[in-house]
């Protein structure tokens, strides 16, 4: 097993009077991609926007590469080498997907090498490159997003949700796209409803409900396991293949 590159130490999130986050334990080991899995509304977005400092932890600890994250300011957290593509993808639509790339890179240039990589990753972004983001589909708007995330190297990518809505010959796009990311070294947290693309992408899971983690081990093992599946998520995942 890797070293843990991510780790959540009884993680309380509140949001207003509303609690949240109930505790959450778990790791997600360098250089692999955990998917976090569960049911609709059992915290999985709050869990990704707390890791980033959006909303504060009011209890417990975010360990990233040893340091204790929770509570830092978003931009300072950014700084250490993690990216947020939200479930909204987060694009500028009235800017071109040049000016989306430039406004996410740091010194407002981007590295012509890494360019070319990332239009390996997704052929789309160099075909509409001068066109508002606007204007593109819902699969090009989405690789749009995690483009604007790798556009500096990263150690931690957290991703909310990519193949929402999409089309299944543009998932397996992005299941390639998520599989060559993983080979460089970039440690992914993965929150997904297509268990497909779970099956086919995830090294670990770990399954929320209720603001919780009621389960953590191998995805392949859950994979498998029907009935684990029915007791965590409610349907076997072969129902969403």
């Amino acid at each position: 097993m890797s070293d843990a590159l991510l780790r959540l130490e009884g993680v309380h999130t509140h949001i207003g009077q509303y609690h949240i986050l109930h505790g959450v334990d778990f790791t997600v080991p360098r250089g692999q991609l955990t998917m976090l899995l569960g049911r609709n509304g059992a915290g999985k977005t709050t869990t990704l926007r707390t890791i980033m400092g959006l909303w504060k932890a009011s209890q417990g600890r975010v360990i990233f590469d040893g340091q204790n994250i929770a509570g830092r300011p978003t931009p300072d957290i950014a700084q250490l080498g993690i990216a947020y593509v939200p479930e909204n993808m987060g694009i500028f639509s009235d800017l071109t997907v040049r000016e989306n790339m430039i406004l996410a890179a740091r010194e407002g240039e981007i590295d012509s090498q890494r360019l070319k990589w990332i239009f390996g990753l997704f052929p789309a972004m160099e075909k509409f490159w001068t066109l508002e983001a606007g204007s593109l589909s819902g699969g090009q708007k989405q690789m749009l997003a995690i483009s604007r995330a790798i556009v500096e190297p990263r150690q931690l990518l957290l991703i909310d949700e990519p193949t929402k809505g999409l089309a299944p010959a543009i998932i397996m796009n992005m299941i390639a796209a998520f599989r060559e990311l993983k080979s460089t070294g970039v440690t992914i947290l993965l929150v997904e409803q297509n268990f497909m693309a779970a099956k086919l992408l995830g090294d670990n899971v770990a399954v929320m409900d209720d603001g919780r983690v009621v389960h953590r081990g191998a995805m392949a093992e859950l994979a498998e396991d029907k009935a684990l599946q029915q007791k965590l998520l409610g349907l076997s995942m072969d129902a969403h293949q």
